[in-house]
């Protein structure tokens, strides 16, 4: 194990001697429930990844209901993620946590006895609350157990456990959909939940909370939740339901930016601010929030659609289609484990993150290359290395920002990182699923056009998605070509978003990684104010 530094005079490590760490087997068996609740959480996301184009087709739904079902859990997950974080600084972290996997998988068995798009979308919404809970806490309590210096290798194991769960997550929702129905893959999770919800309840004991009043700041999170629903609706419905430059565009965008502004006062009066202003002059935080909202358009914006090209550009089942993203989730599983144990063995994180960036960026670029014939072990290549940059920059950015942080801000800190992730993902879906299905829309009447064929052979014009299996041969090929060109688009469109990453991460500052768990910082301040009371009581 690495020595630590000899603290500077005067910083808060040289004023008290350090609080005893916990053992490896504690940190370990703490862990375990941890890791538990991030695999319920990404288990609930990843499983109907490779089902969606059956669930959309067989309760009605359209292209932009398809992106609904992503989106309005990428909305919830978003604006409840500084809220939970906030709860985090202010409550037990152990219970919040609880919580969450409570309302994740409560509504997500509620999903899967849905019988319309419209309810699946608003039980996919109530989900989303409980993800943001989980993504939220799981860094932070990390963060509580281990220091910045060891949680790099742990971190690695936390990837391992991601991997499992987007490999098996996509492979057992296309297992299950082929086999006994898709509803099965919204009830599989609750035996995983439960188990998560009795781990924690036995493994993770943190020190008391310190008492202060809890102080919710209800205005500044309505009007987050405000700014984030109007401009994801916005995304959604501009260039489809109304012009890009229109009266709806500047009243919704209005609402939007006015929202946002009266959430910067709301703030800076608020006793407990949801997102304290204050970090925004942390350099770090700023870069890491810009980075990881760059990444969270790339990641979620483009994976989320690699279903539809792989069933309906390729004709492959969603079984197949959950086995055809295995390279990308073993891409991020070995960037995790390997570049996590390099980050502890040597302190030293912004090459990988730089490297992780000029990946993301050429994985993007090569993606927007591939076609309706395109070999499948070339895009396995390109999957990799997207899983690749993904593993590099996703954690290693909260790490960052964790390690220029106040352990009394670490909740508010963290989530506002992941927040921002979350946004971006968000936005990136609506704005690229809006973009797809108008290319679709496009590419495929003109293809039946050059055919003499009328749009209403595949069904109606209501931009519903399409059966490969319920149509004519000679439009199954428009249909492919259509959709093999519209998800490329939405890749080429992603890059620029990674190259953002790419500069944001150049000028992020390295700083040495702390020696010292949220616990054992917690400890040695009160130490500190015990031993402050004597000697004033004695004075």
């Amino acid at each position: 194990m690495t020595t630590a530094p000899t603290p500077a005079p005067g910083t808060r490590e040289s004023l008290a001697p350090a609080a005893p760490a916990m053992t490896r087997r504690e940190v370990l068996e703490a862990l375990s429930g941890i890791m538990l609740g991030v695999f319920v959480s990404l288990l609930a996301t990843t499983i109907v990844s490779t089902s969606l184009p059956k669930i959309v087709n067989e309760l009605g739904g359209s292209q932009h209901s398809y992106t609904w079902v992503v989106t309005a859990m990428l909305l919830t997950m978003t604006i409840s993620t500084p809220l939970w974080g906030k709860l985090a600084d202010l409550t037990n972290r152990k219970t919040l946590m609880q919580v969450a996997l409570a309302i994740t998988v409560v509504s997500a068995a509620a999903a899967g006895l849905s019988q319309n798009i419209e309810t699946l979308i608003g039980f996919r919404a109530l989900q989303g609350i409980g993800a943001g809970g989980l993504t939220a806490l799981a860094t932070v309590l990390m963060a509580d157990i281990i220091s910045p210096r060891e949680r790099g290798k742990y971190m690695g194991l936390m990837g391992g456990v991601m991997a499992v769960a987007q490999i098996g997550g996509p492979l057992l929702g296309g297992v299950l959909t082929d086999s006994v129905g898709w509803r099965w893959t919204f009830f599989v999770g609750v035996p995983f939940a439960v188990a998560a919800f009795l781990v924690l309840q036995k493994t993770l004991h943190l020190p008391p909370v310190t008492k202060r009043a809890v102080k919710i700041d209800y205005a500044g999170a309505g009007l987050i939740a405000v700014a984030v629903a109007l401009l994801l609706l916005w995304v959604t419905f501009a260039g489809d339901q109304f012009a890009w430059a229109s009266w709806q565009t500047a009243a919704m965008v209005g609402a939007a930016l006015v929202a946002l502004l009266v959430t910067v006062f709301v703030e800076k009066a608020a006793a407990e601010p949801i997102i304290p202003l204050h970090l925004f002059r942390n350099r770090t935080f700023v870069l890491s929030v810009v980075a990881s909202a760059s990444v969270g358009v790339a990641m979620f914006g483009t994976a989320v659609f690699l279903a539809q090209y792989f069933q309906l550009a390729r004709a492959k089942t969603p079984t197949e289609s959950g086995l055809l993203t295995i390279p990308m989730v073993v891409g991020t599983m070995l960037a995790g484990i390997v570049l996590g144990r390099i980050i502890s063995n040597t302190g030293r994180y912004k090459a990988i993150m730089v490297g992780g960036a000029a990946v993301l960026t050429a994985s993007l670029f090569a993606l927007s290359t591939i076609e309706v014939d395109t070999s499948f072990v070339l895009i396995s290549v390109y999957l990799f290395g997207l899983g690749l940059s993904v593993g590099a920059l996703m954690q290693n950015l909260v790490l960052a920002t964790q390690n220029t942080l106040d352990v009394r801000e670490m909740g508010s800190g963290t989530s506002g990182v992941a927040f921002f992730r979350s946004l971006g993902g968000a936005i990136g879906v609506s704005a690229l699923g809006a973009v797809m299905a108008a290319k679709v829309k496009t590419e495929m009447t003109t293809g039946l056009a050059q055919l003499g064929i009328p749009a209403t052979a595949i069904g109606d014009d209501s931009g519903a998605v399409p059966d490969l299996s319920q149509v004519p041969e000679s439009v199954r090929g428009v249909i492919e070509a259509s959709y093999s060109t519209g998800i490329t688009t939405i890749f080429l469109y992603a890059v620029p978003m990674a190259v953002i990453s790419l500069i944001a991460v150049l000028f992020i500052k390295e700083v040495p990684l702390g020696q010292r768990s949220g616990i054992e910082q917690v400890l040695d301040e009160g130490r500190q104010d015990e031993r402050a009371e004597r000697v004033a009581t004695a004075s």
